[in-house]
């Protein structure tokens, strides 16, 4: 653990697979943050930094990105979500929330549908049903092949505002600095496994059978998620709550002072799982 930060760092071997963990210790229910595509579980650390700071967090690296090897093969979303209970089991934590950020958006809506008992609350945040889903343009989509932005810091800088919309359309740099910040990008064969994965995934039939109180949270300047897509989360999920923000795809990290808040009013609410 280092002592300046409060963060510990380890890895957990689960399911054939290694994951770099990072774990802050606090009381109550533990918060679960998954990342998006291709990315490292630092580029969430501007939205850790205003959480409550007595909430434990626990972040990971998916196989591929990060300090996590890639896997041999390609792997799905139900398999993820067995791995990610595996790994909090070897962790000793037990029930849990679960916040997922676009592609952690499916993770978090699949590991909340397989562990009804094992998760609390469930935060949405820029994503959506998977492979049915109203799409973005396929021009932005082509885009996102490739985990070129993560590591082509001019690259990133350059796309960003067209990419991610928001905040970021006149503060592209702010976005390289954040992916600077990661300890790798996804590897190449990591980043297609994640790719895959959600290729062939969707939630559609699933949320009517989630019963965990959901905020799906969605920026109406969203490139890559429009944010139908969080209206018709919203009207399937069972118990949810929808939060509009003028912002964009990764609003979550870039405009953490506003959006955190609204997070940690609602997992600090009082009620239970219905």
């Amino acid at each position: 653990m280092t002592a300046a930060t409060g963060f510990e760092e380890r890895y957990i071997a689960v399911g054939g697979q290694r994951l770099r963990v990072s774990i802050r210790g606090g009381i109550g229910v533990p918060l679960v943050l998954c990342n998006g595509i291709g990315a490292s579980y630092e580029v969430l650390s501007p939205l850790v930094d205003q959480l409550d700071p007595s909430t434990t967090i626990v972040r990971f690296d998916v196989p591929g990105a990060g300090g996590s090897p890639t896997s041999a093969l390609p792997y799905g979303f139900p398999y993820l979500a067995w791995v990610l209970g595996r790994m909090l089991t070897k962790l000793d934590i037990g029930v849990v929330d679960i916040l997922g950020l676009s592609w952690g958006g499916a993770l978090a809506q699949q590991f909340a549908f397989q562990n009804p008992r094992r998760c609390r609350r469930l935060v949405l945040a820029a994503t959506g049903t998977g492979a049915v889903m109203v799409p973005a343009n396929p021009r932005l989509l082509a885009k996102m092949l490739t985990p070129r932005r993560f590591s082509d810091p001019d690259y990133a800088a350059s796309i960003a505002g067209e990419l991610y919309g928001g905040t970021v359309r006149s503060h592209g740099n702010d976005v390289a600095q954040i992916f600077l910040q990661q300890l790798h990008a996804a590897s190449k064969i990591g980043y297609l496994h994640q790719l895959l994965a959600g290729s062939v995934w969707t939630s559609l039939p699933a949320l009517p059978a989630i019963r965990q109180q959901t905020l799906v949270v969605a920026g109406t300047d969203d490139p890559i998620i429009p944010v139908v897509n969080a209206r018709i989360m919203n009207r399937l999920l069972p118990h949810s709550t929808l939060h509009l923000h003028s912002g964009g795809h990764i609003d979550l990290v870039t405009n953490a002072t506003e959006l955190a808040p609204v997070i940690t009013a609602f997992l600090s609410s009082p009620g239970e799982r219905p």
